[in-house]
């Protein structure tokens, strides 16, 4: 037993659409980027500020996401190092090194 069922309607498509072209969109102009841009480069700003507020500048930074390639400068010489994280006495490198803080005298970022 065949039931007959009636035929669906489909509409002609007789026109080029376009609808798909755009995918993203977004809010902001070219005004808000340049605000979110001054203020990325504010927070590399570093002077004025004791090892440890640089320290924690350093790893709360946008940029800052597994390392940071920085420059340390200790009572023996200055080290170019990719630092990887932090306890409270010691700084951990990228090469397993731990940097006690205490004989760090300044860390800025490698340009």
């Amino acid at each position: 037993m065949e039931k007959k069922l009636p035929k669906m309607f489909v509409n002609k498509i007789d026109k080029e659409l376009n609808n798909n072209k755009k995918v993203y969109y977004s809010k902001s102009n070219n005004i808000e980027k340049e605000e979110k841009k001054e203020i990325n480069e504010n927070w590399l700003d570093l002077s004025n500020k004791t090892v440890k507020e640089k320290l924690d500048a350093i790893f709360n930074s946008p940029s800052y996401v597994y390392q940071a390639s920085v420059d340390i400068t200790l009572k023996s010489g200055t080290i170019s190092k990719k630092v990887i994280g932090k306890s409270l006495t010691h700084i951990i490198t990228m090469d397993d090194e731990l940097i006690p803080i205490d004989e760090i005298i300044d860390i800025d970022y490698t340009k």
